[in-house]
């Protein structure tokens, strides 16, 4: 039982992570990509609609160090050693699946929170060195 617990750990750990780089996205990178298309009334409209928006845009800095420290942990969770998979061949086989849907999600959300962070920190100074 000790093992099925501690999938289901890590199974909610990656959603948790998954939320998290998530809302990197929806708060710094969206808004930033939807101005640099033009569609700054989108981007108004969004924000009327959700006020949370600004607040989290107000805090990126903390939003992105949250985020980043449940990736971290995220991965010592899933990558951790002496992790196993019970000996009964179905349970196994459950284990296993769940396993590579952590590690799918996992890096899934790396993938968001790299592109937050570019879009965040990254894009604007960019464009402002290349004059664009």
């Amino acid at each position: 039982m000790k093992n099925n617990k501690g999938i289901q750990y890590s199974q909610g750990l990656s959603w948790l992570t998954l939320f998290a780089s998530s809302g990197t996205l929806i708060c710094c990178a969206l808004p930033i990509i939807l101005v640099t298309l033009g569609l700054g009334a989108t981007v108004a409209s969004l924000t009327s609609t959700l006020p949370f928006l600004i607040a989290l845009s107000q805090h990126k800095i903390w939003v992105f160090v949250f985020s980043g420290a449940m990736l971290i942990t995220s991965g010592w969770v899933i990558y951790r050693n002496h992790q196993s998979c019970p000996a009964d061949p179905h349970q196994a086989k459950i284990c296993n699946a769940t396993k590579t849907w952590n590690k799918r999600i996992y890096w899934f959300s790396v993938i968001l929170w790299g592109i937050g962070f570019i879009a965040a920190f990254v894009a604007l100074p960019v464009r402002m060195a290349l004059g664009i």
